[in-house]
């Protein structure tokens, strides 16, 4: 009998790779990181998000090329096995489930709490049923098979990212009429710019985060050497536009302050923000998108656990 393990289906082709990457990206960083990190550089974090770029694309094509020349499930379990040793590929794996399932966990309680705060329901006593439903069903549909885990999380990407464009949208009038007032000074004067950038920088770049994905379900993209790396870079593209463009339309119609104060009292800061925009229904839509984003995390973060335990299993690691 062969000894060789099945292999899955490859069925991504770079759109629905490059949506993974989004669904895994588009979480916390920008419905909350973007107050934090505007709190602490001003106006600067714009800067801050073009250099957390540079980085996150920078560590994004080295999981690229990982991927495309070691294109299995597993992500950097497997590659820790190939090219260092065992005790590092094991360590990676059983490190990945570890951080993974608490990332999950967070995700789950996110989106039980902004579907709460949506919903005008102060008590916490169902957030974390709300959790536990939101993680049986999202483990249903990864059960399923991964053709309809891309096609919800399509879905579930889409809301957000049309939530966000509304965002953007709503806010140019606002923009409009503020000028330039709210992005000045543009670098704090009374404080070290430099620092402040540099840790701006430092907490967007976790908020690119995610792209890693796409290197971990590599056995099931189609012609993984072309695919993954468009993919990649394509998600990393298309979320500096989006941050850029969040950041540009929150700071300047807002200010920093106000951004960064809802950002450490409440969970929702670009919601909050919102309600300052001439149009009323921009608000409610955009806790939709942080609802629908949690849920984008959390989909993403269970098939990549799942991947990482087919990975394991096969070698005997669990």
């Amino acid at each position: 009998m062969s000894q060789t393990p099945p292999m899955l289906k490859r069925e991504l082709n770079v759109f629905g790779a490059t949506m993974m990457g989004m669904g895994s990206i588009l979480g916390t960083g920008v419905f909350v990181s973007i107050g934090i990190a505007s709190g602490v550089a001003g106006p600067a974090i714009i800067v801050a998000i073009g250099l957390a770029a540079l980085v996150a694309v920078c560590n994004g094509l080295n999981s690229a090329q990982l991927a495309a020349n070691h294109a299995v499930s597993g992500g950097t379990y497997e590659y820790g096995y190939k090219y260092l040793n065992s005790w590092f590929g094991f360590t990676a794996g059983w490190t990945f489930l570890l951080a993974k399932t608490a990332s999950a966990a967070t995700a789950a309680l996110g989106f039980g709490g902004y579907l709460l705060n949506l919903l005008g329901i102060n008590t916490r006593d169902y957030l974390i049923p709300l959790g536990l439903a939101a993680v049986v069903v999202l483990t249903l549909v990864v059960l399923s098979g991964l053709r309809r885990s891309n096609v919800t999380n399509i879905v579930i990407v889409s809301v957000t990212m049309l939530a966000l464009a509304l965002f953007v949208i709503g806010g140019l009038p606002t923009l409009v009429q503020s000028g330039t007032e709210n992005f000045t000074p543009f670098f704090d004067p009374d404080g070290n710019p430099i620092a402040n950038l540099l840790q701006a920088t430092a907490l967007m770049f976790v908020a690119y985060t995610g792209y890693g994905r796409i290197a971990t379900m590599g056995e099931e993209v189609r012609d993984p050497r072309r695919v993954i790396p468009r993919a990649i870079i394509a998600a990393m593209v298309l979320t500096m536009v989006i941050y850029l463009s969040v950041a540009l339309v929150g700071v300047g119609a807002v200010g920093t302050e106000v951004l960064a104060g809802t950002a450490q009292t409440q969970a929702a800061p670009l919601e909050i923000a919102a309600r300052e925009f001439d149009w009323p229904w921009v608000a409610p839509l955009v806790a939709v998108g942080a609802i629908t984003a949690m849920l984008g995390v959390l989909l993403n973060l269970i098939l990549g656990l799942s991947r990482v335990l087919l990975a394991m299993g096969r070698r005997r690691d669990m």
